[in-house]
């Protein structure tokens, strides 16, 4: 499941591209026709990304020529196999695919169910003659370009209040402005479930994945067991701190790397699953490859970079956890953490 970082890159990207233009709205798939009939030709004020939840703000043209507010939003939670997919002119020079992995339109393959994807190919405007996928929920197209939606677990038309009830769900989003870190600090010592399962529960704070979880407990020498409210607020605090620039460097670069660089290369490997841990750029030379940006996540029965202890893993709140039982001892005081430059 895409973690909170891309679900920013994804709000960046419709900014980029589409924000204050009139835009044509469909539902190839036909799950999506009532809602894209219903936003269709209206203007893209707002977007916006809190946790793992995208809201694109729409109004129709005299409010959005006045600077009007949204009057709906169009709220998308990509979940486990959801991907947003780009085409168009220069002005998508930056972005191509964000959520789980698919290749640019227009290539071989595209988006699931896509028919003649190389049609047109080689022109200025060939991505207007992209045909979309059978499974395109809902297909954006604008002045410069065009974005598929394939496979989201949400995909709703919503109104402000809507919005708003679902963001009073969730917790503090460490890559938003208005975060509220004591609330996170708050939450996680007041309860008695394990960090683990804590750092998994969007209520908690919005945004973190499985990768993320793992890692950040491990650079901050963490027990996953550990009950939250065992955990001193400095505790609490480190990994609010750490969390932050990690996310940003994810957000900044489309990628999840944790390792510091002098650990990059001590067990360069992890034990991939039949799809493997997909990252944005994996085919770009100069990227920190995937067997070097992980310290536990997916590195079960291997050693751990810093110690040599095999890396364990087991299951809180149905999701499996990775963690190295020998540098991940501490579950009061404030460890030792990592913490290098090339984060900021």
């Amino acid at each position: 499941m895409p973690e909170g970082h891309t679900i920013h890159r994804l709000a960046s990207a419709f900014d980029e591209a589409f924000l204050g233009a009139r835009l044509a709205l469909s539902s190839p798939q036909g799950r999506f026709a009532a809602g894209a009939e219903r936003l269709s030709g209206q203007f893209l004020v707002s977007s916006e990304a809190v946790g793992k939840h995208l809201f694109l703000g729409f109004a129709p043209g005299g409010r959005a020529l006045d600077g009007g507010s949204p009057e709906s939003y169009i709220h998308v939670h990509l979940g486990l196999y959801g991907s947003w997919t780009f085409a168009g002119d220069e002005a998508f020079a930056r972005v191509h695919a964000i959520g789980a992995p698919r290749r640019r339109l227009g290539e071989q393959e595209s988006t699931p169910g896509s028919s003649g994807a190389g049609r047109g190919a080689g022109r200025k405007d060939s991505w207007r003659h992209l045909a979309p996928g059978e499974n395109v929920r809902l297909r954006v197209v604008g002045p410069h370009g065009l974005a598929d939606l394939t496979g989201p677990t949400a995909c709703a038309v919503i109104d402000p209040v809507e919005r708003a009830e679902i963001l009073t769900r969730l917790g503090p989003d460490p890559l938003r402005a208005d975060a509220e870190p004591q609330a996170f600090v708050d939450r996680v010592r007041r309860s008695r479930t394990a960090i683990g399962a804590q750092l998994m529960n969007q209520a908690v704070v919005a945004g973190i994945g499985n990768i993320y979880r793992a890692e950040l407990l491990f650079r901050a020498r963490l027990d996953p067991f550990v009950p939250g409210s065992d955990l001193t607020a400095s505790n609490v605090e480190g990994l609010w701190d750490d969390l932050v620039p990690l996310l940003r460097y994810g957000a900044r670069t489309g990628r999840i790397v944790t390792t510091e660089p002098e650990h990059r290369d001590i067990h360069p490997i992890i034990r991939e699953r039949s799809r493997g841990t997909r990252q944005n750029g994996d085919e770009d030379p100069g990227v920190v490859p995937r067997e070097k940006s992980f310290y536990v996540y997916h590195r079960q029965g291997l050693p751990c970079r810093l110690c040599n202890t095999p890396v364990r893993d087991a299951e809180i709140a149905g999701r499996s956890v990775y963690w190295c039982p020998r540098c991940q001892s501490v579950r009061r005081r404030r460890a030792p953490r990592l913490r290098g430059t090339w984060l900021d």
